[in-house]
């Protein structure tokens, strides 16, 4: 299963390193044997900010590291974005893509997200790729959220059920109204969202939104769903053992 921590604007390069370096720490099964199956069966993705990535990879061992947002160009004239010639030198191989917040608040279009999966998937590059609707999609029906959620493949066909691809591209649904509310989904909601995926895709499917340690063990039981994108609840290293622990 994958477990991904995405910690949006959060956390300094102290911190992160101290909670990677707390994280590593704890055990995942009843004895080492235990702890070492766990990661050889399972995925900890974490996303700091741009600041801490370099710290976080100092202090990371079993745990992946992954930004929150590349610009798809080598270097250039892009005031404020992070490169790949950047992430390359510090050996950063997992780009989390397409996330609501950088799509409304940052303008970020369904055209300019797919050339950021094309480029970075293209570069050897594992994306971890955001889906997912606003409220009023949700409560227009099935036939607008289906029609909503099957747009932001638009400029993706080239790479949803690519064999070259395999293993570096996965889906992670996070409605958008379930975001840092507090609210998850209902279980048969993700159900039909995810079954709905499943016929656009083959890649892994993560959900997201408002995960925590109470729902995430049946949210990890539900059919298609391979692993949790987790916000808020994860920004102690205590908070995300008890989604993981609950999970396994």
């Amino acid at each position: 299963m994958k477990f991904m921590a995405n910690f949006k604007c959060n956390h300094t390069p102290s911190s992160t390193y101290h909670y990677l370096r707390e994280f590593e720490r704890f055990d995942f099964g009843k004895s080492s044997e235990g702890n070492a199956k766990f990661w050889e069966q399972n995925e900890v993705v974490v996303f700091p900010p741009f600041v801490a990535l370099q710290s976080a990879i100092d202090s990371a061992k079993n745990v992946k590291i992954g930004t929150q947002n590349a610009y798809p160009a080598q270097s250039g004239a892009y005031s404020g974005e992070i490169g790949e010639q950047m992430l390359e030198s510090i050996g950063i191989k997992t780009v989390l893509i397409g996330h609501s917040e950088r799509r409304n608040i940052l303008g970020e279009s369904q055209e300019f997200c797919a050339k950021k999966v094309r480029y970075f998937l293209d570069k050897g590059y594992e994306v971890v790729y955001c889906v997912g609707e606003n409220l009023a999609t949700r409560q227009a029906g099935k036939q607008a959220l289906e029609a909503f959620l099957r747009s932001q493949f638009i400029g993706l066909d080239s790479v949803i059920d690519s064999s070259e691809f395999t293993g570096k591209f996965c889906v992670a649904y996070e409605p958008i109204w379930a975001i840092g509310t507090g609210v998850s989904a209902g279980e048969s909601d993700i159900e039909g969202v995810h079954r709905f995926l499943r016929s656009i895709t083959s890649a892994p499917l993560l959900y997201g939104g408002s995960v925590n340690a109470s729902n995430a063990s049946q949210i990890a039981q539900i059919n298609n769903v391979d692993g949790v994108l987790i916000g808020s609840a994860a920004l102690t290293p205590s908070g995300l053992r008890d989604i993981i622990n609950a999970c396994i």
